[in-house]
């Protein structure tokens, strides 16, 4: 993630590693901690996972001024959705509403690309560019250190896999991809996302991961 420096002309840079998968019975997202300006490390304690309904979950990696306004939107919808309708909206029609006001802003685009995932009836994923291209997915990652962490997604990821093996891929791309690349870092954030809940992952546990 980062942020933007404004002069004669707009700059944008970009940064973050995020990392998504699917397992048996839910999904994990794994996300760094560090916002760039350039060469210089503008933040060090940034979320770049927003939980935006009970169940659903989004991860940033652009601009931050852009991820973080789309997530107050979205959490916004969801919540007017659920009054309206006297229901919760699908993780699949989170992640269409959300594709839709990145078309519909194509010409002024938010910088962002963004993960949108979930459970509803079954664990979700979709990966999302900046001009509302929709995808869904079993595995995913984005940003600058996403290269690096999709060398470990490739090789390691398997169809109905289990939560904790999951969540140990997640953290080891991350980290992967903190070791090769400079907009990456600070540590690792996690979210899982199951049919009874959406829990971080504690720093305690990301650090066992590591070490083994």
């Amino acid at each position: 993630m980062v942020t933007c420096k404004m002069s004669e002309e707009k700059m944008f840079l970009k940064g973050t590693t995020t990392v998504g998968i699917a397992f048996d019975g839910g999904v994990v997202l794994a996300a760094d901690k560090r916002a760039t300006m350039g060469t210089f490390i503008a933040a060090k304690d940034v979320d770049k996972i927003a939980l935006i309904g009970d169940k659903i979950a989004l991860t940033i990696a652009g601009g931050a001024g852009d991820g973080q306004q789309l997530a107050r939107t979205m959490r916004a919808e969801l919540e007017l959705y659920k009054y309206s309708k006297g229901k919760t909206l699908s993780v699949q029609g989170a992640a269409t509403l959300l594709a839709n006001i990145l078309q519909g802003t194509k010409y002024f685009p938010y910088f962002v690309q963004i993960i949108v995932a979930g459970y509803d009836s079954q664990p979700r994923l979709y990966d999302l560019d900046l001009a509302g291209g929709l995808f869904p997915e079993k595995y995913v990652s984005t940003g600058s250190g996403s290269v690096v962490a999709f060398g470990l997604l490739d090789e390691h990821f398997k169809e109905g896999m289990q939560q904790e093996a999951a969540v140990r891929l997640a953290v080891k791309s991350v980290d992967a991809a903190m070791k090769r690349d400079n907009a990456t870092g600070e540590g690792i954030d996690v979210l899982v996302i199951t049919k009874d809940s959406a829990k971080r992952v504690s720093k305690a546990e990301v650090d066992r991961m590591l070490q083994n």
